[in-house]
């Protein structure tokens, strides 16, 4: 795929969505922003333009589908047609299942999953009649493994996974020339465990090992360049976790019942009085990273694996045959 011209990009005001706009606009997308903060989105906004981009912030919910249908209206009349739409916007509660209120999970669900939904039936209105475009869904790990604490967001991305295989297929059936593919994420440093709903005793954080959130930007950008990709995995964490559900989900359920606790809580105490995102936006500039620089990964091997598949077969396939001549050659000794 030649390189997108307008680019947009939802739950952009920071985070892993801030990352990915930015990293679109490095190589000369003009990139649409969308998100709830007003204030974090108008500097995501001046910090692409600062760098010789263009960047159009419009303050959206993607919980409502009609916002989310007149920020696409709004972006292709003023940086024109769309050629990728990436869904990233998320909310999440951390807490025990029998601690959780209905209230949460609608909330969630309508962010993350719905939020998802909307976004995609905006590009398809105005990709479909063009025959082009892709879309690209930032999922996680998550939906192919479940953890604790998390069953909302969890949730959510298992029903994302199973819209997407749908349209996908659809979109085959039809013959249809727009694509849609999706990045599975790891653990990331980004802001959201400074504003997300807790009810856990101590701070919560991401499950080590921890990647800065310009990897994830840099798979997203390299999903959207090869739609042909119907999944892109990142990170050896995420391909084990998958790869474990799938050949031993009941060890991997008492596993987390004995760790996934401690493995999302730092030492220290969760403050009594914090303000979280679930129903509006938290106050601040939070830019893409949170608090853990210094034990975040600014690199992933797996990934360059991913991006370089033809040369790591190749590199293999070498190896082999090395290995196979050396054992030849001491047969013969």
């Amino acid at each position: 795929m030649e390189e997108p011209r307008v680019v947009v990009v939802t739950g952009a005001s920071a985070g892993l969505g801030r990352a990915i706009a930015g990293a679109f606009a490095e190589r000369g997308a003009a990139v649409g922003l969308l998100a709830r903060g007003r204030e974090r989105l108008a500097e995501a906004e001046r910090e692409i333009r600062d760098g010789g981009g263009q960047a159009l912030a419009v303050t959206t919910d993607v919980a409502d589908a009609q916002a989310v249908a007149e920020a696409a209206d709004r972006i292709e009349g003023e940086l024109g047609a769309v050629d990728v739409w990436v869904n990233n916007a998320m909310v999440s509660v951390f807490s025990p299942v029998k601690e959780m209120r209905a209230e949460e999970y609608r909330r969630v669900t309508e962010v993350t999953y719905l939020g998802y939904v909307h976004g995609t039936l905006a590009a398809l209105e105005h990709m479909l009649p063009r025959d082009r475009g892709t879309i690209v869904q930032v999922s996680s790990a998550l939906a192919f493994r479940a953890v604790p604490l998390q069953s909302a967001y969890c949730a959510a991305k298992h029903a994302i996974k199973g819209f997407t295989e749908s349209l996908r297929a659809e979109l085959l059936h039809d013959d249809s020339g727009v694509r849609v593919t999706m990045v599975h994420m790891p653990a990331l440093n980004t802001p959201q465990f400074e504003w997300v709903k807790s009810r856990l005793p101590y701070r919560a954080q991401p499950v080590p090992p921890i990647f800065q959130p310009e990897v994830g930007a840099r798979a997203v950008v390299y999903a959207a360049l090869h739609p042909e990709r119907r999944d892109l995995t990142v990170g050896w964490p995420s391909v084990k976790a998958i790869w474990g559900n799938r050949v031993a989900p009941g060890l991997l359920d008492r596993y987390l019942a004995r760790s996934g606790y401690g493995s999302q809580q730092t030492d220290e105490p969760e403050p009594l009085t914090r303000a979280d995102n679930l129903w509006e936006p938290a106050p601040g500039n939070h830019g893409a990273h949170g608090r853990f620089d210094a034990r975040a990964r600014r690199y992933s091997p797996q990934l360059w694996l991913t991006e370089h598949r033809s040369l790591a077969l190749l590199l293999g396939a070498g190896g082999a045959g090395a290995a196979a001549a050396w054992a030849w050659g001491k047969r013969k000794d």
